[in-house]
């Protein structure tokens, strides 16, 4: 079943060119580590100006480490949006956690990110523990403000610098933007002096056909909700520029079981219908051209297990 939708974007591809001189800028990788659902991705968005990672109400969306770019007061912030850290019980589960301290001890600076209605939770904490180890300089970035009161703001402030020596802590919204500008400030500050890794205006180092696989990888999860467990992929099968400006896009959507393909299908193929329509939208405001997106559904046994897809993640296939 194939589901194929054409749109234009106003999206604008970012020109060949290298930021300013060194010696005049700053520039660093900041990981963002957190709890799964307590904003980082969302955050990562913010800060960027603009989409560069998944966002879903499900927990663990987030995979790879992809990177948003910023660029502030002659400083390039590249934003490494990790894993959200949980307890592992799977393969795939494992990896993701990973790979996510692996971020927090390969930046320049970490940024902890904490819920302020769960506060110091039990996931909290164990990530707090395991942070006494990371021989990086740390910020602690609260969200969420605008959902409790000000008491609590302090008493968790109180509670999360008594247990981390933090150089700043930031209360934000990360929906809203209240307190995200008074972050990339700092930040812009805080990452070491050196020139920039990437052009001055590019957004993101995620290729664009992964990209449009997270894309549509949101949009399968915004409309099955609770139906599909968040174990499904996609990949980007081709992508192909034709004569007349568009790009026609080919991906598979990977799910376990039979069952699963028939709600991702749903009735008369509606669903994926609906899906390829969002997500051909979206990714054409990116490319800023026409897309015609044409999505498959294929059903893959036991494709936690398979080293490959990890590959393709950019995740590292766990031994054990």
């Amino acid at each position: 079943m194939t589901a194929d939708t054409d749109a234009t974007g106003t999206g604008a591809t970012a020109p060949e060119h290298a930021g300013p001189a060194a010696g005049s800028t700053r520039c660093g990788f900041v990981a963002l580590i957190g709890a799964p659902n307590v904003g980082k991705s969302t955050l990562v968005n913010a800060l960027v100006g603009s989409k560069v990672t998944i966002v879903s109400r499900k927990v663990q969306t987030t995979r790879a480490l992809i990177r948003g770019i910023v660029v502030e007061q002659g400083s390039q912030i590249i934003l490494v949006d990790t894993p959200g850290i949980f307890a592992p019980k799977r393969r795939l589960d494992r990896a993701m956690v990973s790979t996510a301290w692996s971020g927090a001890h390969d930046a320049d600076l970490v940024c902890v990110l904490l819920d302020a209605r769960a506060g110091i939770d039990a996931e909290a904490d164990a990530i707090l523990a395991k942070l006494e180890a990371v021989a990086r300089p740390k910020m602690l970035v609260i969200n969420k403000i605008d959902l409790v009161p000000r008491d609590k703001l302090l008493a968790l402030t109180k509670a999360a610098n008594e247990r981390l020596a933090f150089v700043h802590t930031f209360m934000i919204s990360a929906l809203s933007g209240d307190g995200v500008d008074d972050l990339r400030s700092a930040l812009a500050q805080a990452v070491p002096e050196g020139p920039f890794h990437y052009p001055e205006d590019q957004m993101s180092d995620a290729p664009l056909r992964h990209l449009a696989a997270e894309i549509t990888r949101e949009k399968i999860y915004r409309n099955l909700h609770q139906e599909l467990p968040y174990q499904s992929t996609v990949e980007t099968d081709s992508w192909t520029e034709r004569k007349d400006g568009s790009v026609r896009i080919e991906q598979t959507i990977y799910v376990e079981r039979e069952s699963q393909r028939k709600i991702v299908l749903g009735k008369g193929g509606a669903t994926i219908k609906v899906i390829g329509a969002e997500a051909r939208k979206e990714i054409a405001e990116i490319v800023g051209q026409p897309v015609h997106l044409f999505l498959f559904v294929k059903v893959r046994d036991s494709w936690g297990d398979d080293p490959e897809r990890y590959r393709e993640m950019g995740l590292e296939f766990p031994q054990d």
